[in-house]
């Protein structure tokens, strides 16, 4: 057997360790992803105190960016939500749109609030305007459901700051402003497809009611006064900030070069850097949000800190995932994936979707779909050569991958079928659809812009 094919034979059952770890074993994805990493390292022939070694380089060189982007992104949605602006968006939009086209508001505002906000969590803050609209005008409650799920789904899988494609972003390399723009260019119409689309759709033939578990004393009795609420242009500006701020850099950093000694090149790259784009915006929104709004300095730094706990979480995984891929590379098995890739003739941005699909059906985690994707592709990419641009796509078409097909071994789906007490088949046809129709259109989307890259 030559070596490159024990190579190859080695990375497949690591991946397969890997899945079974996850699934049959139940093992933490963040312990799952190092056993599989130390197994095709010893397999592939590295001293152990190499893969020592790699494992602290792979670690810290993907947590060196993660952790602070992700911890400041979730400071900066827990004040959001304790705040009450995710409210205030989805009241503003609905007022804005009418009751007869609830549904768009409903997307935009799934949309927006999960940029800042974890999605399950957006989704507990927002599922009492979706129980009073739907006893208000006697429809499924999938009607008005599905189209925030989509808005939520969509901003959660495919733009920055949230952890999937910040991660996938850092993994491959890529300028964060090409994975934002490409992000809303591919997510917005699979947000208008999965959401106000097929909600109406779905809506007509599986007719829901508040489960009886969940029903409130009041329809909005889980939502604070409007007047406690911060306005809807603050809250809009605020989440506008870092995305504009990373555009900018990128734009600016395309036409003048990245080592540019302009004075004004070099402000608006500093300033759109995600770190620092991140901290104005937690710090204005602790001063605008927090302490303006009658808040203490104790009790901001208080939610400041709760929203830690599950960014920790995350960035573990994340920085497994980045071990893998440090492994992969330093092994070889990158360069003869990326040969075999490349001698076949198949398009990297299709590869990448086909590859993070069946991690996806495989395990269920999308956040662990797209570690194991990008780790994949990243030491592919490698031997190949690629342009930003087209990095930004490839991270599009992991995110994508990792959003189809989602059914019983995915959280998200348990999560969806408590809150609209769906029975599993129900969830199938409606939830797993919408995710599905997400992943194949943003897919769409990048496969389309590819050709003219």
């Amino acid at each position: 057997m030559s070596n490159e094919l024990w190579l190859v034979i080695a990375t497949v059952i690591g991946i397969a360790l890997l899945l079974f770890l996850i699934m049959k074993v139940q093992l933490h994805a963040f312990v799952s992803l190092l056993i599989a990493s130390l197994f095709i390292g010893l397999a592939t022939g590295m001293s152990p105190m190499d893969i020592i070694d790699v494992i602290e380089t792979g670690m810290g060189g993907t947590l060196g960016f993660i952790a602070v982007v992700v911890g400041l992104g979730a400071m900066f949605g827990e004040v959001l939500k304790v705040s009450g602006g995710a409210e205030r968006l989805a009241l503003t939009l609905i007022d804005k749109f009418g009751e007869k086209r609830s549904q768009w508001a409903l997307g935009f505002t799934g949309f927006l609030v999960s940029i800042p906000v974890f999605l399950d969590v957006a989704l507990v803050i927002l599922i009492p305007i979706v129980y009073s609209l739907a006893t208000k005008t006697r429809k499924s409650l999938l009607y008005y459901g599905i189209p925030l799920l989509a808005g939520l789904a969509v901003a959660h899988s495919f733009v920055p700051p949230t952890p999937g494609p910040m991660t996938v972003a850092a993994m491959l390399g890529v300028d964060l402003g090409w994975v934002i723009l490409f992000g809303i260019a591919a997510g917005i119409p699979a947000m208008i497809l999965a959401g106000p689309v097929f909600g109406k759709y779905i809506g007509s033939k599986i007719q829901l009611e508040i489960p009886d578990y969940q029903k409130l004393e009041d329809d909005v009795s889980a939502m604070r006064e409007e007047r406690d609420m911060p306005s809807f242009t603050l809250v809009f500006s605020l989440i506008l900030i870092p995305l504009v701020l990373i555009l900018a850099n990128t734009v600016t950093g395309a036409i003048v070069g990245e080592e540019s000694t302009n004075l004004l090149a070099e402000s608006i790259q500093f300033v759109g850097h995600p770190f620092v784009a991140l901290i104005i915006t937690v710090v204005l929104t602790f001063m605008l949000l927090g302490t303006r709004r009658g808040y203490t300095r104790g009790e901001v730094q208080d939610i400041a800190t709760k929203a830690l706990e599950p960014a920790g979480i995350i960035i573990l995984i994340t920085g497994a995932g980045g071990v893998f891929k440090e492994v992969l590379i330093q092994s070889g098995v990158g360069d003869v994936m990326g040969n075999l890739v490349v001698g076949a003739g198949l398009p990297l941005v299709i590869a990448a979707f086909v590859i993070t699909t069946f991690v996806r059906v495989a395990q269920g985690s999308a956040t662990v779909a797209m570690v194991t994707g990008a780790g994949l592709m990243s030491p592919i990419i490698a031997v190949s050569p690629v342009s930003q641009p087209e990095l930004g796509l490839i991270a599009i078409a992991i995110a994508s991958g990792a959003t189809v097909l989602s059914h019983v071994n995915d959280s998200g789906f348990w999560l969806v079928n408590r809150f609209f007490g769906m029975t599993t088949g129900e969830t199938l046809k409606s939830w797993t659809v919408m995710e599905t129709i997400i992943g194949l259109t943003g897919f769409a989307v990048v496969l389309v812009i590819s050709l003219f890259i």
